[in-house]
C-alpha cells in the first residue's frame, strides 16, 4: 500500500482539517477520536508519511520512533489510564484490509476509562 497524501490524517497534519488536539511535538500529534469507542479514545499519529506500524518501524528514523513511543507513554499518564493512576488501557493499530485499516496513515488508538472487554471473541 502506498501512502496517500490526501488521507484525512495528512490533511489534519497540514492544518486543512481541524482536530481536538490533546498533544503535539515535533514528531507526533494526538487528538480525540471523532467516534469514541470508550470514555478515553485518543489517536496518536506520527507526523511522517507512514502507512502502517510496520512501515513506521522499518522506515522512520530512530529518534522519531523513540519520540512517538514516549509520546504514547506521556499521553497514557496525562489521560489517567496508565497503570500508576488508572486501570489500564488498550493500544490498537490496524494495518491493511484484514486489519480493517480505514485511514492509510499509521495511527495508534489509546482506549481506556472502562473495561474494554476481550480483544477478540473466540470463534
Amino acid at each position: 500500500m502506498t501512502y496517500d497524501t490526501g488521507n484525512i490524517f495528512a490533511k489534519i497534519l497540514r492544518g486543512e482539517l481541524p482536530c481536538n488536539k490533546v498533544y503535539e511535538d515535533d514528531c507526533a500529534l494526538a487528538f480525540h477520536d471523532i467516534r469514541p469507542q470508550a470514555p478515553v479514545h485518543v489517536l496518536v499519529i506520527p507526523k511522517g508519511a507512514y502507512v502502517s506500524y510496520d512501515d513506521f518501524a522499518a522506515n522512520a528514523p530512530d529518534a522519531e520512533i523513540l519520540d512517538f513511543t514516549r509520546a504514547v507513554a506521556r499521553l497514557t499518564r496525562e489521560l489517567g489510564v496508565d497503570l500508576d493512576s488508572g486501570h489500564g488501557y488498550r493500544a490498537i493499530t490496524n494495518a491493511g484490509e484484514h486489519g480493517v485499516q480505514e485511514v492509510p496513515h499509521f495511527h495508534l488508538h489509546i482506549l481506556g476509562g472502562r473495561n474494554i472487554g476481550r480483544m477478540i471473541d473466540p470463534a
